[in-house]
């Protein structure tokens, strides 16, 4: 999309319960996003408009939470991702995590459990949860997703039944590389975000070990197969 597309698209995104500082943000980042980048959107209409949805991503680079809000807005629906408790308690990143509704997780700690409570919790309010399933940058040197990954948003999945819509990342490494501070700007990067359909989860019953680990290499081969699918190469063999 052109620029002035993608600052249209700011403008008709969802405002209501975004929370001042959340809204700021993002009013603040976007136009930043459209000038520097080339967004390319593709899938929004698999996102359903209302009701508890969980959002699936790689994860490539910092820059990450801010294109997939990006895109969830322009499908009509605001995210809640999951970030480090640590977050919380940097002054006005503290104030945008905590007024948008986001849920902070303690990691390495007996609290961590927390954070699935409150994305169930989320989820039953008809909230669209973000997860990174990989709870890191990807592990791997060509940027496929990581073979390890949590099943904290299997777990959600199959304790709510809301639908699981895979999302690809592919640009923002370019953008903001995981060891870097800073954004890299020029030459101008291409950013794309594509989901792929909900993935079927309905024949798996329980939360038990067997059944986590189903579910998530199902949502995991999803996000793979799309961006293989975007890259136009063939993913690793694991």
């Amino acid at each position: 999309m052109t620029t002035w597309q993608a600052i249209g698209l700011m403008f008709r995104a969802p405002r209501k319960g975004r929370g001042f500082w959340f809204s700021f943000a993002i009013d603040l980042i976007w136009p930043f996003l459209a000038v520097f980048t080339r967004l390319r959107f593709r899938g929004a209409d698999r996102l359903p408009r209302e009701g508890g949805l969980l959002l699936a991503s790689n994860h490539l680079s910092n820059a990450d939470p801010v294109t997939v809000t990006a895109f969830a807005l322009t499908a009509g629906r605001i995210p809640r991702f999951l970030a480090k408790a640590s977050l919380w308690r940097v002054p006005l990143i503290g104030k945008v995590v905590r007024g948008g509704g986001h849920i902070p997780v303690e990691r390495g700690t007996a609290q961590a459990r927390g954070a699935y409570h409150g994305a169930v919790e989320a989820i039953r309010r008809g909230e669209c949860v973000l997860f990174f399933p990989e709870a890191g940058f990807s592990d791997d040197a060509d940027h496929w997703p990581s073979a390890k990954v949590k099943h904290g948003l299997a777990k959600v999945a199959l304790e709510t039944g809301a639908p699981v819509v895979p999302v690809v990342n592919w640009g923002t490494h370019a953008l903001l590389p995981a060891r870097s501070r800073f954004p890299k700007l020029f030459p101008r990067k291409t950013i794309d975000i594509v989901t792929g359909d909900p993935v079927d989860l309905s024949d798996i019953v329980g939360t038990d070990r067997a059944a986590l680990t189903e579910a998530t290499r199902r949502i995991m081969h999803a996000i793979t197969e799309i961006l293989a699918d975007l890259r136009g190469e063939q993913p690793p063999v694991r």
